[in-house]
């Protein structure tokens, strides 16, 4: 890789850092900012968690495509700076939101603006050649990771104080983000591969969707996905609640199991993803994965000790090992001037299952944890989940012996 995309590589991950820094400082004070202004318990409140991380996915799952066409057009930088603006404004709604009207304006405006992921994954795209595409996206992760071990330990902390500083925290950091790259992110796709003209058809989320249909490979792959997603709402959604609730955690604590969740993903997805693809190939890599996560997701709903909790997260989260090594195999299959609506069309793909995932984990979270229900379970989304996770697993192994898989980039 030349020295300049090296360079490159290096603004978008600290983009994408303190993008994740600053969403991961909120987790730990949701569910206690939640019953502090409805009043009501853990279970209600999983509820109306559930319904405002659908908001901000309704929001997404439209706009998400029309970001990632605009910068098929413009470039990816100012599209990226316009989102990362928006959320940073997002969190200061969230600080001075009197009721539960202003947490769903601010997840609103936040979904709006929330598509950066989008535009990232298409700069990666633009500077990556193919056989090290699946690298770079295990970058992102990597990312992620750490962006969940610096902010939910922050989050957790602070909000032991007052649920409203973790916010400001977040739209901070993330305003000094939105600086950082008007300062330093160089544009990474010229103007001369850039789109002529923005196709109105392709910036919604039917229409971008569509693209994932160019191929068999393609199309079974982005159903995969789906499943894959959906199923990661069981963790993403109720994680909180069900450590408030089944070990009795604080928010330090929550804070802390996230940051712990953060330390591994990273390792995994920056460090491990190369290795494995080298040691086992592609296929295997993304079985192993899929495995992992199966088993992970089964010791999540049946552990009755925190510690077991945590040695649960080492298989989970080692299950990541799949998805760049996924996404990278998608990517190769589309030029570089379609890079954004690609990763445009993902992420209206993921955003469907932030749609859905939140509502159904949430509320089988609920129901098995209502009060003096029967078969209290709090574990129950992670099986279903284990679930889904089966069922993508199948329809990944069926479109991976496919030879089209073999061959070059469209």
């Amino acid at each position: 890789m030349k020295k300049s995309n090296k360079a490159s590589l290096g603004f978008i991950f600290a983009t994408i850092l303190i993008d994740v820094i600053g969403i991961g400082v909120i987790i730990p004070v949701i569910p206690s900012l939640i019953e502090s202004l409805n009043g009501e318990g853990l279970s209600k409140a999983s509820k109306i968690g559930g319904w405002l991380i659908f908001s901000y996915a309704i929001m997404q799952f439209f706009f998400a495509p029309v970001l990632g066409v605009l910068s098929d057009k413009f470039g990816r930088k100012p599209i990226l700076l316009i989102a990362l603006f928006g959320l940073g404004v997002d969190y200061f709604v969230h600080a001075f939101a009197p009721s539960l009207f202003w947490l769903f304006l601010g997840r609103i405006l936040a979904g709006l603006c929330g598509a950066s992921f989008t535009v990232a994954t298409a700069y990666i795209a633009d500077i990556s050649t193919p056989e090290k595409k699946a690298q770079n996206f295990g970058l992102i992760g990597a990312a992620f990771g750490l962006g969940f071990i610096i902010g939910p330990i922050i989050g957790g902390l602070a909000g032991e104080y007052d649920v409203k500083y973790p916010f400001f925290i977040a739209g901070g950091l993330t305003l000094l983000n939105f600086l950082y790259g008007v300062i330093v992110l160089p544009e990474s796709l010229p103007v001369e591969k850039r789109k002529k003209t923005v196709e109105l058809a392709k910036a919604n989320p039917l229409g971008s969707i569509h693209l994932l249909r160019r191929s068999n490979v393609v199309a079974s792959l982005a159903v995969a996905f789906f499943f894959l997603y959906l199923a990661g709402y069981a963790v993403q959604s109720t994680w909180p609640f069900y450590g408030m609730l089944k070990f009795d955690w604080t928010e330090s604590m929550v804070g802390l199991s996230l940051g712990i969740v953060g330390v591994v993903v990273a390792i995994v997805q920056g460090l491990m993803v190369k290795h494995t693809l080298r040691w086992w190939g592609e296929k295997k890599t993304i079985f192993i994965g899929y495995v992992s996560w199966f088993v992970g997701l089964l010791l999540f709903a049946f552990v009755n000790q925190s510690w077991l909790l945590f040695a649960s997260v080492l298989p989970y989260c080692f299950g990541g090992i799949a998805t760049p090594t996924l996404q990278s195999i998608v990517s190769n299959k589309f030029k570089d001037n379609e890079q954004g609506e690609l990763q445009g069309a993902l992420t209206s793909l993921i955003s469907l299952t932030a749609v859905l995932g939140p509502i159904i984990m949430t509320s089988i979270f609920a129901y098995f944890t209502q009060d003096g229900f029967e078969y209290f379970f709090p574990g129950a989304p992670f099986v279903l989940a284990a679930g889904f996770i089966a069922l993508s697993f199948v329809i990944t192994r069926a479109a991976m012996g496919n030879k089209e898989i073999e061959s070059s980039t469209a």
